[in-house]
């Protein structure tokens, strides 16, 4: 049984807290994503590959297949 891929990640921004549900993309990985409350641009933390491995509620679609992501 095929694990079911989650698209949708709440981003929370560690600069002013405030949270935004996004649709990851599938084919790529998000670097970079400027919130929409203070407009603090948002840069993976170490070790993560992506902003939604690092701020959001659900990792990005490779993480989730247990696929390395975006290298």
């Amino acid at each position: 049984m095929e694990k079911t891929i989650i698209l949708q990640s709440t981003i929370t921004c560690p600069n002013c807290g405030f949270q935004k549900e996004e649709t990851m993309p599938t084919d790529a990985c998000q670097y970079f994503y400027k919130c929409t409350n203070c407009e603090t641009t948002l840069k993976p933390k170490q070790g993560d590959c992506c902003i939604f491995c690092s701020y959001g509620t659900v990792a990005c679609p490779p993480v989730q297949s247990n696929k390395s992501c975006c290298n």
